[in-house]
C-alpha cells in the first residue's frame, strides 16, 4: 500500500508533465524519460488513485474528472518542494536554471519583454521566462500558489490582494497613417477626432477596456469602424487604411519607429494609467523572486522616466 511515507515524488512529476503536455512522449522528453518509463509511471499512478487518470484520444491523453481535481493540489505540492529546495540552495542568477512565469498583455509584451530578456541574457543566461495568459480573476490565486511569479499591467483590482510597485504612469494619444490632408498641429480638436474612423482594441487590460467608457463619460463619441482583441495587428491595419486608434503613447512611439504615422494629442484630458508590478506576499522573501522583481523594477522604472 502506498502511503505518504513511501510515496515516490517522481510519480507526481510525471502526473504534472502528462497533465500539461497531454502526451506520454512529450512528457518523457520534458522529464528526460523514455516513453515506456512514463507509461509505467502512469500505470502506477492509476493504481495509486484508483482511476484511469488519462484516456488516450485523437487529441492526446485527456484527463479524467479525477485527474482534473488532482491537478491543483499536486501542482501546489511540487511547487512547495521546489520552494524548499530554492531556500536551501540560495539563488545565483549567473548559474540558476529557474523558470519564472509572468502574466502580461500583448501590449506589455511588445514594450517590456525585449529589455527584460536582454538583461536576463547578460545576468542570468540559463533562467527561463515564460509569459502566460491568465484571466484577471485567476491572477491572485495563481500568484498565491506559485503558478505565476509576477503580473504586469494596469490591474487596479489586484492592489487590495497583492504586493505591488508602480513601474510608471502612461498617457494616451491618437495614431493614424501619414497622408495628405491631416491636421498639422500636435493635438486634435474634438471635431477632428470625431471625424476620424476608429479602431477599438478590446484588450484584456483594465485601462484599454475602460477607455471607451471614459470617453463616453466625457461626451466624446467615436465612429468605431473596426474592433480587434489585440494590439499586435494594429500597425498593419493602420498602414493600409485611413483608420485611427487611441492607444498608449509608448506603443504609438514603438509603432512609429519608421515614422509612417502621425501621433496626436487627444482633444480631452484622460487620467493617467498606472502600470504596476504585482506579486504575492507568500513569495516576498523568495531569493529568486526578489532578484527578478528588483531587476524588473529597476529596468522598467528607468524606462518610464526616459520615455
Amino acid at each position: 500500500m502506498t502511503t505518504f511515507h513511501n510515496m515516490d515524488l517522481n510519480l507526481l512529476r510525471v502526473f504534472q508533465a502528462v497533465s500539461e503536455e497531454r502526451s506520454l512522449t512529450l512528457a518523457g522528453n520534458r522529464l528526460h524519460l523514455s516513453q515506456p518509463a512514463v507509461s509505467h509511471a502512469v500505470n502506477r499512478l492509476r493504481e495509486l488513485f484508483g482511476d484511469p487518470l488519462f484516456v488516450r484520444t485523437r487529441d492526446g491523453m485527456q484527463p479524467t474528472p479525477t485527474a482534473l481535481e488532482l491537478e491543483k493540489p499536486i501542482g501546489r505540492a511540487l511547487q512547495a518542494v521546489q520552494d524548499a529546495l530554492r531556500l536551501a540552495g540560495g539563488f545565483d542568477p549567473a548559474v540558476s536554471e529557474r523558470v519564472f512565469r509572468v502574466s502580461m498583455t500583448d501590449v506589455a509584451e511588445m514594450v517590456f519583454l525585449p529589455p527584460i530578456c536582454e538583461q536576463l541574457r547578460v545576468l542570468a543566461p540559463n533562467v527561463q521566462l515564460k509569459v502566460v495568459q491568465v484571466p484577471q480573476d485567476q491572477i491572485v490565486d495563481s500568484l498565491r500558489t506559485g503558478h505565476l511569479d509576477f503580473a504586469i499591467g494596469n490591474l487596479p483590482a489586484l492592489k487590495e490582494t497583492t504586493r505591488h510597485a508602480l513601474l510608471f504612469s502612461e498617457s494616451y494619444c491618437c495614431l493614424t497613417r501619414k497622408r495628405v490632408g491631416l491636421p498639422r498641429h500636435k493635438a486634435l480638436s474634438l471635431e477632428e477626432y470625431q471625424a476620424l474612423s476608429h479602431v477599438q482594441v478590446r484588450s484584456a487590460e483594465s485601462s484599454h477596456s475602460q477607455l471607451a467608457l471614459a470617453l463616453q463619460e466625457l461626451g466624446v463619441g467615436r465612429r468605431v469602424a473596426l474592433e480587434i482583441p489585440h494590439f499586435s495587428v494594429l500597425p498593419l491595419i493602420l498602414l493600409q487604411s485611413d483608420l485611427a486608434a487611441t492607444l498608449p503613447l509608448r506603443i504609438a512611439k514603438l509603432f512609429n519607429i519608421g515614422e509612417q504615422f502621425r501621433i496626436y494629442g487627444l482633444p480631452v484630458s484622460l487620467p493617467a494609467v498606472d502600470v504596476t508590478l504585482h506579486w504575492h506576499e507568500e513569495f516576498e522573501n523568495d531569493q529568486g523572486s526578489r532578484w527578478l522583481r528588483q531587476l524588473v523594477l529597476d529596468l522598467l522604472q528607468r524606462y518610464g522616466r526616459n520615455s
